[in-house]
């Protein structure tokens, strides 16, 4: 089966390292591992083998979890690259969300709008959604975002919190979601002080502000920057809880045509500039998106030297 693959890198030049790949150093040895693998489990799906190497190299989250959805992604980047063959793709992997259906819990609206001082509509509960026991209220969040938020939404994916806000009657008031961090911004990297190889380490104790969503009904001046005050006292022990790990800068991406950002201004966040336009999986120097003004909350006072530790 490998017989018409690539000499190991390490044959060529002297060469002994592939690089860093989903987080891992990877060197001749764990090339191998993984070619033996393949080859101990000829008829394992890509599922299963992405379940096995997690468990050779015991690759887990701060929480304990196999990291099987990296390990997929690594060996598709290694068969991207010529280094090993995968068997065919037999079904969508079962952790992922791009079939999952749209919505379609219907929202009602109120007849009567919410307005007034935002003091009548304290104190609000903000229930982070994580629990098993919450999935009515992530259904509703799912079909409030789907609907009224004008990037819409399906599902989340990788690491993130949903929080939905209360007001102390129990109407919805908002919809907050925070989620994986652009893979690299040049304002917020420049203002961080990163390298590359420092951000590829470092880059899941930031998240990302992905959606946030007051609902249409809803006009209640100071509301926002509100919540998001709230939010930002009490989101790092939210995710060490669930991910095991920390996070020290918050960060999001306002669309200036549409919004001022003024809401994250009153929360005191800083914007650091602009993106180039360019998305995820832009290969090019193209943009294909309009600049986005980039805002960030430092959630510690040395969050630089936590972003930049070895």
């Amino acid at each position: 089966m490998y017989g018409t693959l690539p000499l190991l890198p390490g044959t060529l030049g002297g060469v002994n390292d592939i690089g860093t790949i989903q987080g891992r150093h990877l060197g001749l040895r764990e090339l191998a591992q993984v070619r033996a693998l393949l080859t101990e489990h000829p008829e394992a799906s890509r599922y299963a083998l992405s379940r096995h190497l997690a468990t050779l190299w015991d690759w887990r989250n701060p929480v304990g979890q196999l990291k099987d959805m990296a390990a997929r992604t690594l060996l598709l980047k290694l068969e991207q690259r010529g280094w090993i063959i995968l068997p065919a793709c037999r079904c969508a992997s079962p952790n992922r969300m791009r079939h999952k259906a749209r919505p379609t819990l219907e929202v009602p609206v109120p007849a009567v709008p919410i307005g007034g001082d935002l003091s009548q509509l304290l104190p609000l509960g903000i229930g982070e959604l994580s629990a098993p026991d919450q999935r009515a209220e992530r259904a509703l969040f799912d079909a409030l975002l789907h609907r009224h938020h004008y990037l819409s939404h399906r599902s989340s994916v990788g690491e993130n919190l949903q929080y939905m806000v209360r007001d102390r009657s129990g109407r919805p008031l908002a919809c907050v979601l925070f989620g994986a961090a652009a893979w690299q911004c040049r304002a917020r990297d420049h203002y961080i002080g990163w390298d590359a190889p420092t951000r590829q380490r470092r880059l899941n104790y930031i998240t990302n502000n992905t959606r946030f969503l007051i609902v249409p009904w809803a006009r209640v001046p100071h509301l926002a920057s509100h919540i998001l005050g709230r939010i930002a006292r009490r989101l790092c022990a939210d995710w060490q809880r669930k991910y095991g790990h920390l996070i020290y800068l918050l960060e999001t991406f306002v669309d200036t045509n549409r919004f001022p950002g003024t809401c994250y201004r009153a929360a005191n966040w800083q914007c650091v500039g602009q993106t180039t336009g360019r998305t995820r999986q832009n290969q090019s120097m193209i943009p294909q998106a309009a600049p986005k003004a980039v805002w960030l909350y430092p959630l510690r006072p040395d969050f630089r030297q936590a972003l930049c530790a070895p």
